[in-house]
C-alpha cells in the first residue's frame, strides 16, 4: 500500500493538497509505516553540564561519512534530555547487543537512576560507554540541525570497537527481534 500527500484525507474525509495534508496527515500509520524498518538499538550517553551521566534510548541512528567518520542520529525537541545532549561536548553511541533487551527498556523508561549498577567506563569527553555491547562510537558533538519535530545530531568518530561475536538487538514493528541464524 503506497501513500503520499496527496493521498491525504482530512479528518471529515475531504482531499487535502500538499500544504495541508500535515492537518490531516496519519501520523500513527506513517509511523507504523515506519516499523517496517528493522533498526538496531542504541543507548545514546553523555556527561550533562552538571557532571551527571545521561542516556537514552535510539533507533534513528546511522552513518553519515566515512571520510571524515561521521554518524547522526536524532532526538524529539520535546524530549527532557535535549538540552543535555546540546550542550554536550560529545557523546556515545552504544549498540547493544541481543541480551541487552533490559538496558534498552531501562534507558527507554524514566527510573530515578538510568545508570545505577550498571557497569560502564568514560569514554571522550566523560561520556559512558556501557559493557557488553556489540558496538560502541566516541564522538564529538559537532553539528545540530532542526529536523521537524527532531534534531538531528552529526558527529565525528573519535573512537570505536566491536564485539563480531556479539549478535545485536533489533526492532521491528513495534517489538524487539533477534537477527535469524546466518545462512
Amino acid at each position: 500500500m503506497t501513500h503520499s500527500a496527496a493521498d491525504c484525507t482530512s479528518p471529515a474525509g475531504q482531499r487535502c493538497d500538499a500544504a495541508a495534508s500535515a492537518a490531516g496527515f496519519d501520523c500513527r500509520n506513517f509511523r507504523h509505516t515506519l516499523g517496517q524498518f528493522a533498526t538496531g538499538i542504541t543507548i545514546v550517553t553523555a556527561m550533562s553540564p552538571d557532571g551527571q551521566p545521561v542516556g537514552l534510548t535510539v533507533n534513528s541512528f546511522a552513518a553519515v561519512s566515512l571520510q571524515p567518520p561521521l554518524v547522526l542520529w536524532s532526538l524529539a525537541v520535546s524530549a527532557n534530555l535535549l538540552q543535555s545532549f546540546r550542550r554536550a561536548s560529545h557523546y556515545a553511541i552504544n549498540v547493544l547487543a541481543a541480551d541487552q533487551e533490559d538496558i534498552s527498556t531501562r534507558f527507554a523508561t524514566w527510573p530515578a537512576d538510568r545508570f545505577a549498577g550498571l557497569p560502564w567506563r568514560p569514554g571522550h569527553g566523560g561520556s559512558p560507554v556501557l559493557e557488553g555491547l556489540c558496538a560502541h562510537f566516541e564522538v564529538r558533538n559537532d553539528h545540530q540541525y532542526p529536523g521537524g519535530d527532531h534534531l538531528i545530531f552529526v558527529g565525528e568518530v573519535l573512537h570505536y570497537a566491536q564485539n563480531p561475536e556479539r549478535a545485536p538487538l533489533l526492532f521491528h514493528q513495534g517489538r524487539y527481534r533477534l537477527l535469524g541464524a546466518a545462512e
